[in-house]
């Protein structure tokens, strides 16, 4: 089974002179998915971004969150595990080395979770290991992608 998405990022920093210089145009773009609200994007502060805006870092950071919690409630439900409440506190790093050039080379996930009764604590941390296995994301990484899950109890 295949599944294929598409997007549209548009740039949108060309602020009258296009790219004649480095810093004479903006990183500000666009990211649009059909029937979905547009997403306004930039680069890091750190690469003369918008700080205001997601970058591309983050949005990674936030798919590979998104697809672990997703995953994880799923197992839960069909565990029969009560998650009340989810978060996530997701880190990330990037190396850059001197050429500019720059890959993540690590990913700690940090979920913290509720569940509804005391008895689903240790099935509810374990279902965390499972939910990695099948993380879509995760699974198309080049490094290591980490967690630190905490359950507590209503």
């Amino acid at each position: 089974m295949r599944h294929h998405y598409n997007l549209k990022i548009v740039w949108t920093g060309n602020t009258g002179s296009g790219t004649s210089t480095y810093t004479g145009y903006g990183r500000d773009h666009t990211i649009e998915a059909e029937g979905k609200p547009v997403l306004l994007g930039s680069a890091d502060p750190a690469f003369r971004g918008d700080v205001t805006k997601y970058n591309p870092e983050e949005l990674f950071l936030a798919s590979l969150s998104a697809c672990h919690m997703l995953w994880y409630l799923h197992f839960c439900s069909e565990a029969g595990i009560k998650v009340t409440e989810y978060s996530d506190r997701a880190e990330g790093t990037l190396a850059v080395d001197s050429t500019g050039s720059g890959r993540f080379t690590g990913v700690l996930l940090k979920p913290l979770v509720r569940v509804s009764e005391n008895n689903m604590k240790e099935a509810a941390l374990d279902l965390h290991q499972k939910a990695h296995q099948y993380c879509f994301i995760a699974n198309s990484c080049n490094f290591p992608v980490k967690g630190q899950p905490r359950i507590l109890v209503e």
